[in-house]
């Protein structure tokens, strides 16, 4: 099963993977019926998740219901017990959106949800993130969860996410983190597919966020949270939702929330 999802994810185009993997799923998930797990998305439980990796899989990580992977179920967890999405009347800009998050946001009477990618189908708008066609201080909440290290000029896209936020806004910015690094680490020389991949972690990433992620997001008029959310949880929260390993709780874990002043 490694094997055949990582060939997928390296090998089809990202505007079919979500809808390829997702109708694949239905004849997966049979195979994993139990109640070891839970997924806090979906509701659904099983004896274990499913692995998934572009170069080294990860155990006991992706839903094979709504195909959220760690970092999405705690997410969940964090929108639901700590922001105001599920509760006020909010115009929310959801930029790569997440499948397994759209459903659900799209049944919450409070929110005018609109979906924003450069190529997805799924897509209501079709944009780049770098240049967005929308108005100036127009979202409430505007969320980009791992587009930051796809984008090829990275200070347009924070202030692009930031202009279109209205005052006392937010965006809820997740990327890929490496712990062991202090610095980001970019080098526009490199280009080849490969290169990228062993620099960067993969072949379509263009940079690879260290310690200073917080740092990276700031800019002035907006205020960075970096919030630890995970911390609250106990260890029987974290094991049932696999989305962490309890006991090696790195910065990848935490939530970042950019909040306009």
């Amino acid at each position: 099963m490694k094997k055949i999802i990582r060939f997928f994810l390296r090998n089809i185009p990202r505007k079919h993977l979500q809808r390829f993997v997702y109708f694949s799923m239905k004849f997966v998930k049979v195979f994993y019926l139990g109640n070891k797990v839970e997924c806090p998305v979906c509701g659904k439980h099983y004896r274990k998740f499913l692995p998934y990796g572009y170069v080294h899989s990860r155990e006991n990580a992706l839903c094979p219901n709504c195909l959220s992977l760690e970092r999405h179920r705690l997410l969940w967890l964090y929108l639901k017990k700590e922001t105001n999405i599920f509760t006020d009347n909010l115009n929310f800009l959801h930029i790569a959106p997440e499948l397994c998050f759209m459903s659900y946001f799209r049944k919450q009477k409070n929110i005018k949800y609109t979906r924003a990618d450069l190529e997805s189908p799924w897509a209501d708008i079709h944009l780049n993130v770098e240049d967005m066609p929308l108005e100036t201080s127009s979202y409430d909440v505007v969320m980009a969860n791992h587009i930051l290290e796809h984008v090829e000029h990275l200070d347009k896209a924070l202030n692009e996410i930031y202009r279109v936020l209205k005052p006392g806004g937010y965006a809820i910015l997740l990327s890929p983190i490496n712990p062991e690094r202090n610095t980001t680490y970019e080098n526009a020389k490199i280009t080849d597919p490969i290169e990228r991949e062993i620099h960067f972690g993969q072949k379509d990433h263009l940079r690879e966020f260290g310690l200073d992620y917080a740092k990276v997001l700031k800019r002035d008029g907006v205020e960075i949270i970096e919030d630890r959310f995970i911390e609250s949880l106990s260890k029987e929260e974290i094991f049932r939702y696999a989305i962490a390993n309890p006991n090696d709780i790195t910065i990848e874990s935490h939530i970042f929330i950019a909040r306009k002043l």
